[in-house]
């Protein structure tokens, strides 16, 4: 069954390594997620943006397709499913669909506005038992057609969120959604450092996980991140490893392509993905 992120993410906190969210966007996504999660043990975040809510055709059924895989696929370790990026209605719909996590985007709202949106959501997940996120500064690049510049959060203002009660904190630190620039200054540090300060043991979480360096990974999950979010580069290996099926022609036999088989190449691609962020943030036996 689905589980809030709290307890998985202190758990990450506390023994300095990240949970990996990977969004899905139709089953084969989520199954490959899954295997690899069980596979190696590892507590995972399913994250789900609004449009890939959308085109799964609701909540709903996200929720349902979601429950069936971890019982018929004999999940055993924690799994929750994130609304990523929600807006304050899309996190409403999500809590009335069953989902164990939500992100609540104020970021650009003024922060008073941010403030009292999330409050409200706040007292709901309580009552509920389900994990939020906010979010303070916004992340740069596209998600969802919402476009930020890569701010550095005001660790004050995200003290102000911290303290409504959220279960993890997106500070933007000058990451990014989608691929990073070459000219990319890389991660802001001594913001995460005074974010943390003003937070205290409050999970951190880290958008944009695809093409941070290694070295920056690492460094940001000794400062308090303790969730990191990739999408990007399974976007990029699945879709890779389709266009190659495609182009070598495999399958054909004067039938087209059975569906199943074209897209197992890309399913097998995230899952190589998933392991190599899992081993990389540290998650691998922690379930």
């Amino acid at each position: 069954m689905l589980v809030s992120a709290k307890e998985m993410l202190n758990k990450a906190r506390e023994g300095k390594y990240a949970v990996g969210q990977f969004n899905i966007n139709n089953l084969e996504w989520t199954k490959s997620i899954l295997t690899v999660a069980e596979e190696l043990k590892s507590p995972v975040i399913l994250g789900v943006s609004e449009g890939a809510g959308k085109y799964m055709t609701g909540y709903k059924t996200i929720v349902g397709m979601v429950n069936g895989m971890i019982e018929e696929m004999n999940i055993t370790v924690p799994v929750a499913l994130h609304l990523d990026h929600g807006s304050f209605e899309g996190a409403q719909k999500c809590i009335r669909a069953g989902f164990s996590s939500i992100m609540f985007d104020g970021s650009h709202y003024p922060i008073d506005e941010n403030i009292e949106k999330t409050k409200i959501l706040v007292d709901a997940c309580n009552v509920l038992g389900i994990s939020i996120e906010a979010e303070v500064g916004s992340i740069g690049g596209e998600e969802d057609g919402v476009v930020g510049l890569g701010e550095c959060a005001d660790p004050k203002e995200c003290k102000a969120i911290a303290d409504l009660g959220v279960t993890m904190l997106a500070a933007g630190i000058g990451n990014i959604h989608g691929k990073y620039p070459a000219n990319w200054p890389g991660l802001s540090f001594e913001t995460l450092e005074a974010v943390k300060k003003e937070v205290g043991d409050m999970p951190l979480v880290l958008h944009g996980g695809t093409g941070i360096p290694a070295d920056m990974i690492k460094k940001a999950i000794s400062l308090g991140v303790a969730k990191i979010n990739v999408n990007t580069e399974c976007q990029l290996s699945f879709a890779e490893a389709t266009r190659k099926y495609i182009e070598e022609g495999k399958d054909q036999q004067g039938k087209g392509f059975d569906p199943r088989k074209l897209l197992a190449p890309g399913a097998e691609a995230i899952k190589a993905t998933v392991k190599e962020k899992m081993e990389l943030f540290g998650s691998v036996g922690k379930a």
